[in-house]
């Protein structure tokens, strides 16, 4: 080996840290200058988050999030295109029910349209209500940072010409 080129580490060298990871889907939804949230039961506070959640391992990302955004909202809605995937790393003593390892959360967003059915409130899930927030609003309610990467997503995106 030559000395220009740097070493690489061999996979004994540094050991890595067990994690779990979390695959997620989530659908940003504008309709007449309004967002449509669901509201976050976490334990610790409530939160405003986007309709969406856990894609399920026989589930595709935009099965999961067509399948998340009825349960929590009551709509029905069409994928109008991928914005973006975002990640996170949430350490272990944040973790919500204690599992001793840190969590990679990957979040897929997508927009999206309501194409049928009935805003009601998601029972005994994760969220307590769905609704729609003026985007003016959206930067003072109690909300998760994915709202905030999302939303300057579909921005950069309507913004393309």
């Amino acid at each position: 080996m030559s000395n220009d080129q740097p070493a690489v580490p061999s996979p004994d060298s540094a050991a890595a840290e067990p994690y779990d990871t979390r695959l997620a889907a989530y659908a940003v939804i504008i309709e007449r200058g309004r967002v449509l949230l669901a509201l976050w039961n976490e334990p610790s506070q409530k939160r405003w988050t986007l309709p969406g959640g856990g894609v399920e391992l026989h589930e595709t990302p935009e099965e999961g999030v067509v399948r998340e955004v009825r349960e929590e909202t009551g709509y029905d809605v069409e994928l109008l295109g991928l914005l973006g995937v975002d990640t996170s790393v949430i350490p272990a003593e944040r973790r919500l029910a204690g599992e001793g390892r840190p969590l990679k959360a990957v979040r897929v967003l997508y927009a999206a349209r309501v194409v049928g059915g009935e805003l009601t409130h998601e029972l005994d899930g994760t969220t307590d209500e769905a609704r729609w927030h003026p985007l003016a609003d959206v930067p003072s309610l109690p909300r998760v940072a994915a709202v905030d990467v999302a939303l300057d997503l579909q921005r950069r995106s309507a913004a393309r010409p």
